[in-house]
């Protein structure tokens, strides 16, 4: 017979590991004892996702054997032999199992990017607005200053013809005189460019970069260069100024 001096005390609340059948993810919660079922089973429908009206729930121990049903929406979660580190496994029989985590039902929102750019809230608004990133005026400048380059480089690239005879001056580099074999864009780099067939072994390619080839020449004897480097006319063989050298 118990002593009636004795007093069982247990704690009101009991921490448990929620788990379900709808997805794979498991949380650690507090819950009051005092809680009614329904209530409870209020809370776990909105940590899993289940629905209270077609939920079942399964106790399981420590070592993951099922205690017990918690079955009765009006008995309390104390009233069940329930205990720290214990798991509850919510059930519900409306969803499948990973129903929630399977995004190829999900319709995909797509915006094209005329749509974006009439959007007052994206990030490419805030940016523009205030003037960060390729908005800002110095990026602005800059993309300007290039393309003027480009449409500089374009008209004189439009006078060159190929066959021509030429004079190279690239800065810091040795004059070197050739033959205008190639000239529009390339892959390696944009902007247009001059593909050079030189005199003398001062070149770096033999007409193909990368295994792309514009024109044909030896090794050595190829180059390409900005068309503003580029002087055409009347530009023999083996005369550099050199006439007075002994």
């Amino acid at each position: 017979m118990l002593d009636p001096d004795y007093v069982v005390i247990t704690h009101s609340n009991v921490n448990l590991t929620v788990t379900s059948n709808i997805n794979s993810f498991a949380s650690e919660r507090r819950f009051d004892k005092s809680l009614a079922v329904s209530a409870f089973k209020g809370k776990l429908e909105l940590l899993t996702g289940a629905l209270t009206g077609s939920m079942k729930l399964e106790l399981y121990d420590k070592d993951n054997k099922l205690v017990t049903q918690i079955e009765g929406d009006d008995k309390l979660l104390g009233s069940f032999p329930i205990d720290d580190g214990m798991r509850i496994h919510v059930i519900d029989k409306a969803h499948q199992p990973g129903e929630f985590e399977d995004l190829s039902k999900v319709e995909k929102f797509e915006l094209g990017d005329d749509e974006y750019s009439k959007r007052q809230d994206s990030a490419r608004a805030f940016l523009a607005k205030n003037k960060l990133g390729k908005f800002s005026e110095k990026s602005a400048d800059q993309e300007k200053l290039k393309e003027s380059q480009l449409k500089q480089e374009k008209l004189l690239a439009d006078q060159i013809t190929v066959n021509s005879r030429c004079e190279v001056r690239v800065p810091g580099q040795m004059v070197r005189r050739g033959t205008v074999l190639f000239v529009g864009h390339v892959h390696f780099k944009p902007g247009s460019w001059v593909g050079i067939k030189y005199d003398e072994p001062f070149g770096k390619n033999d007409g193909s970069v990368d295994g792309q080839r514009y024109f044909d020449c030896l090794p050595k004897y190829g180059g390409f260069v900005k068309p503003q480097n580029i002087t055409v006319g009347d530009f023999p063989e083996d005369d550099l100024g050199l006439d007075d050298e002994m």
